[in-house]
């Protein structure tokens, strides 16, 4: 049996392209997140989301994915492929991917990769997949359904919610602000019909996306992406492991200095994420602790 560990891109030939197709995507509007994230604005704006939209936010309490199991190894090397990778890569990886990963895995790791990595990427590596595979194209799909847009604009809210966290609220302005039009596929699109499919668990999801945005080399969305994957369930282990199996399965296609820079990232969003955790602990203690506010006068007693 094949391993994650043993998955490297080892066709340079295509990486330029590769890396250009990888950054017209939905994705890649989620801009000035993580340290450097700002409103752009005090005041409230016209094309703001709305206060209804807004949700609180706490980190997971129980981590989903603890650490990597050869089938989440391998299905993180594959989106990382996938999305940055030569196709005598992709269908190598696929080929290896066979025996380890469900296929509903598989196929939802490809629909997601048009998100981060262009419709064409997503088109071929499906195709690769269905000739590796021999699997046939499900007759049906509960989300081509043009009815449910209500159903997906509610489980996008949800969905980008969970992986922002508290960054949510801020990211909404922010989308608006480069354009409506982005923020309303952001939600409903990107979040609803496509990464809050059940299929698949979004700490899983989120694990795959660090791979792709690590592929593509897309940097922005990585800090975002990190945070969002220990946002939805996934430990900083795992975290820390699917940026290392990306880093491998691309090999020298990122060239000498992403490995080193995502690690350094991935290492300052650990702290942060560390440091807020501590923060909300011990608010959460002073609370416990504060007295109970006085009785009043009038209802100590009567006569």
């Amino acid at each position: 049996m094949t391993s994650y560990r043993e998955v490297t891109s080892e066709d340079p030939e295509s990486a330029t392209a590769a890396r250009g197709n990888a950054v017209a995507t939905l994705d890649g509007a989620h801009d000035r997140l993580g340290d450097e994230a700002a409103p752009r604005s005090s005041g409230s704006r016209p094309d703001a989301p709305s206060v209804d939209e807004t949700m609180s936010h706490l980190p997971a309490a129980d981590p989903i994915v603890t650490s990597l199991d050869d089938e989440t190894s391998m299905l993180v090397a594959v989106a990382a492929v996938i999305s940055g990778g030569s196709e005598s890569a992709q269908r190598r990886v696929l080929r290896q991917a066979l025996p380890i990963v469900r296929a509903a895995w598989v196929e939802e790791v490809i629909l997601q990769t048009y998100l981060f990595a262009g419709f064409p990427r997503a088109l071929n590596a499906m195709r690769l997949w269905r000739a590796v595979s021999g699997l046939p194209a499900p007759g049906n799909d509960q989300d081509t359904d043009a009815n449910s847009y209500a159903d997906w604009r509610e489980r996008g809210l949800e969905t980008c919610s969970a992986v922002y966290g508290h960054f949510y609220d801020r990211l909404r302005v922010n989308i608006a602000a480069l354009h409506p039009a982005l923020d309303g596929w952001m939600v409903t699109e990107g979040y609803g019909i496509v990464l809050g499919r059940p299929v698949l668990d979004l700490a899983r999801r989120e694990l795959c996306v660090v791979a792709a945005c690590v592929a593509s080399q897309q940097d922005r969305q990585l800090h975002s992406h990190l945070h969002g994957a220990l946002h939805v369930g996934a430990a900083p282990g795992a975290v820390a492991e699917a940026v290392e199996v990306a880093i491998r399965a691309m090999g020298i296609v990122l060239g000498d200095d992403a490995p080193r820079r995502y690690r350094q990232l991935w290492n300052k969003v650990l702290v942060r994420h560390q440091t807020r955790l501590a923060e909300l602990a011990s608010a959460s203690a002073q609370t416990a602790v504060e007295p109970a506010p006085a009785a009043s006068s009038s209802a100590s007693s009567s006569s």
